[in-house]
């Protein structure tokens, strides 16, 4: 450390940086496997640089919009035309992020005590935003394919959730597509108890070989039932915080009053930065061909080295949901630790105690280091069979994963 005024000069190093846990296991870097997350989109470069040539044209206003910029709610509202939902400008709000969103929602509907119905499994961020409200998440098991339309309408009909979240689009963390079949019927059921639909569709581009899905909300186009949460995060990149909300222009305005109490208005700058990926037709189909071959890699390694574990194609999204022959998720995600690796363990993703028997694995690392983590998976696994079951420590309470993504 220099001594202030000795004119001395720090420089930060060029080029990508990778942020992982800790430093080194046995002189190999340790692996992160928790984050389902993927590097900027290309162009996204010089769409910073185009949205900083059209930034002077703002900076002689306020800068504070908390519906977001016309522009961009524009370029929104056209997006949703291209997937078969007509909407206007005035029906959408541009968030820092579909985490902040879904924030926004639950201050505007919800109340501590009430009931939130959600899939399960489901994001874990989404149950931690519901259970730091003070809701009661209503959980509504998948069953092996689709969704169980019967039981969200049981659900929605006996506890009376003021409202669902649902991921239909390439649901985290299984991957699947709820079919239009089963879309129609949610809308109906959702109609007939008076239940709003908060519809998460921040994995709705990525889905493989198939084009992006029509909008649950082309169901509503009002959006008077359907409230709709979109991200740039994983259609361009995760470092990108813009989000939205697409509903009923009432709804709208409300939400755009109850969001300049708690934090006014999201960067213009980033919000340039979308408007023009949009416009100019980028999305996340250039990682989606990659991401495939990277998936069908993952199942193959997991086959090879861990043949009794179940794993099933996914239909798109970043992660497979893999399938253990025992409830010991916890458990081995814990060893894994002391094998250089973090992962995700199965509970993380449900309601209480559930999901023991499933971990969830991205493929989004690269297949080298695909190969390493399920080799490091693989020890891990071994050497938890060779141990006593009481001689582990409270798995729940040495696992250590900082940043689930």
């Amino acid at each position: 450390m220099s001594r202030q005024g000795s004119g001395s000069v720090t420089h930060l190093p060029g080029g990508p940086t990778t942020v992982e846990f800790g430093d080194v296991f046995q002189g190999e870097p340790l692996i992160d496997w928790t984050a389902a997350a993927l590097p900027a989109s290309a162009g996204l470069w010089q769409a910073y640089e185009e949205a900083l040539q059209r930034l002077p044209g703002y900076l002689a206003g306020i800068g504070y919009e908390p519906l977001g910029l016309s522009c961009l709610r524009e370029a929104i509202a056209r997006d949703y035309e291209t997937r078969g939902c007509p909407t206007r400008p005035s029906q959408i709000i541009v968030t820092s992020g579909a985490q902040n969103g879904l924030s926004l929602v639950l201050r505007a509907l919800a109340a501590p005590g009430d009931r939130i119905a959600v899939d399960h499994p489901t994001y874990h961020n989404a149950l931690g935003a519901i259970l730091r409200h003070n809701c009661q998440p209503v959980p509504v098991s998948l069953p092996e394919e689709g969704w169980d339309i019967a039981g969200l309408d049981a659900a929605f009909r006996q506890t009376g959730p003021r409202f669902a979240y649902l991921i239909p689009d390439f649901h985290v963390p299984t991957g699947r597509l709820m079919d239009d079949a089963s879309r129609r019927d949610l809308i109906a059921i959702a109609s007939r108890t008076r239940t709003p639909l908060l519809i998460d569709e921040t994995m709705a581009e990525t889905g493989f070989g198939t084009a992006v899905p029509a909008a649950v909300a082309s169901h509503d186009p009002e959006g008077h039932l359907v409230i709709s949460l979109g991200s740039a995060s994983k259609r361009y990149w995760g470092g990108m915080r813009i989000g939205w909300i697409r509903a009923s222009e009432q709804r709208i305005a409300a939400l755009g009053r109850l969001r300049a109490i708690f934090d006014m208005a999201t960067s213009v700058l980033e919000q340039l930065t979308v408007t023009v990926m949009l416009e100019k037709g980028c999305g996340a189909g250039g990682h989606r061909a990659e991401m495939e071959m990277r998936c069908d890699k993952l199942i193959a390694l997991l086959s090879d080295q861990l043949p009794h574990w179940r794993t099933s194609r996914p239909q798109g999204g970043l992660a497979l949901w893999a399938e253990l022959p025992r409830p010991e998720a916890s458990a081995l995600a814990a060893m894994a630790q002391s094998f250089g690796l973090h992962v995700a363990p199965g509970p993380r993703f449900g309601v209480g105690d559930a999901f023991e028997r499933f971990v969830r694995l991205p493929f989004t690392l690269p297949e080298d280091h695909l190969e390493q983590a399920v080799e490091r998976l693989n020890q891990a696994n071994t050497h938890l069979h060779r141990r006593a079951p009481h001689s582990f420590e409270d798995p729940l309470r040495v696992i250590t994963v900082e940043h689930l993504i």
